[in-house]
């Protein structure tokens, strides 16, 4: 008999497990996961998610945003039992945190969007994932049957092109449904542009003059003719995040796409409180935009959003550990923010509002790395 015949091949609860405890040894600082993925990724697939359009300056304003807002603690107050959870769509997440939709998860992950919404799931998060994303809407669900699960699209035909995915969304048991409304034109990625190199998914790409000709019409027809909860994604005014309350909208989305669509733009976080005056709590409201600590997440929900996106992150956590990096980012996330929630003298969220913010001088030059300070030791070029 040879050695090992008796012995069976290992399950796959135990291989996760395996996997998750070598995330949680290797990846102790968030920092650590951002060096492991320059480490993996080639420089066409590094560029395509830590850079922006044009001049990079909404990307940076993003950051700045964020970093322009210091905290007001509180202090002798007990906080022993600091929960960091919220109940989003009926679901309690451990965290009010949505892995936010990224075109061609497969980049970073030969599992793409499958490996995401697992973790996502595993963890207690929400998940949306992009209609430009693998392996596509079907195949996700069930990867995550009972994960919070939302589907956003990229409209590329007519009507009932719009139909068919949101009537898919709602078979496959998504949550809700979200239309991204902030890319009529695709804007000039110039980290690509000036290596003249054209990513696969963006070759012989048909329809696009359907996003360009999207207008309050088709959320009208989408209100009056399904119930699934609809997100706008791309909302950057008070004057339209009024209009999509007004035609019914259930979620707003604080957008300007992780300062890849329009340059010169203004900061999520410069953003965020006209939006929630705007809706003044008619509709819950999502944001993103250069999140990726802790402190983010706090700052955002005390400023009035209900759940904070995240892109850039949550593709670097892929790309360091697949499935268990994205976990990881997570629980390093969760103990950031309850470590932060207690120190402002929170117990939970629902304690917080803008009275804990303060405007403040940022102390570092706003950059797509600017919240990993610690990077300056890996042995990477960023």
């Amino acid at each position: 008999m040879k050695d090992g015949a008796n012995n069976p091949p290992p399950k796959a609860a135990e291989i996760k497990a395996a996997e998750l405890g070598t995330a949680a040894k290797d990846f102790q600082n968030l920092h650590e996961l951002v060096a492991k993925a320059r480490a993996n990724l080639n420089q066409n697939a590094w560029d395509y998610i830590v850079g922006g359009t044009e001049t990079e300056t909404t990307l940076q304003r993003n950051r700045m945003s964020l970093d322009e807002i210091a905290f007001r603690p509180r202090i002798l107050r007990d906080v022993s039992k600091v929960d960091a959870s919220v109940k989003v769509m009926g679901r309690k997440l451990r965290l009010p945190v949505l892995l936010a939709p990224v075109g061609a998860l497969e980049t970073f992950d030969p599992e793409g969007g499958a490996a995401v919404v697992r973790g996502a799931g595993s963890f207690g998060a929400a998940h949306m994932l992009s209609s430009v994303s693998e392996p596509g809407l079907e195949n996700v669900a069930k990867a995550a049957p009972d994960a919070l699960r939302i589907y956003q699209l990229y409209v590329r035909g007519d009507e009932a092109f719009v139909e068919d995915r949101i009537e898919r969304s709602i078979k496959n048991g998504y949550a809700a449904f979200a239309l991204t409304v902030d890319t009529a034109h695709y804007s000039r990625r110039e980290r690509d542009l000036a290596k003249r190199y054209v990513r696969a998914n963006r070759r012989d790409v048909s329809g696009r003059e359907y996003q360009m000709a999207l207008d309050w019409r088709t959320v009208k027809r989408i209100k009056q003719r399904h119930k699934i909860p609809l997100v706008i994604k791309g909302i950057a005014t008070a004057e339209d995040a009024a209009i999509a309350v007004d035609h019914g909208v259930e979620w707003i989305y604080v957008s300007n796409h992780g300062g890849r669509q329009l340059d010169h733009g203004r900061g999520a976080m410069h953003v965020l409180p006209e939006i929630v005056a705007a809706v003044g709590g008619r509709a819950k409201i999502m944001v993103d935009g250069s999140f990726c600590r802790g402190t983010d997440i706090v700052k955002a929900i005390a400023s009035g959003a209900d759940l904070v996106g995240l892109g850039r992150l949550q593709c670097w956590a892929l790309a360091a550990g697949g499935e268990a990096g994205i976990i990881r980012m997570l629980e390093l996330l969760e103990d950031e923010v309850q470590r932060c929630l207690g120190l402002l003298g929170a117990n939970s969220f629902a304690e917080l509002d803008k009275s804990f913010l303060h405007a403040a001088s940022p102390t570092t030059a706003p950059s797509v790395f600017s919240a990993f300070p610690l990077l300056e030791i890996a042995p990477y070029k960023y």
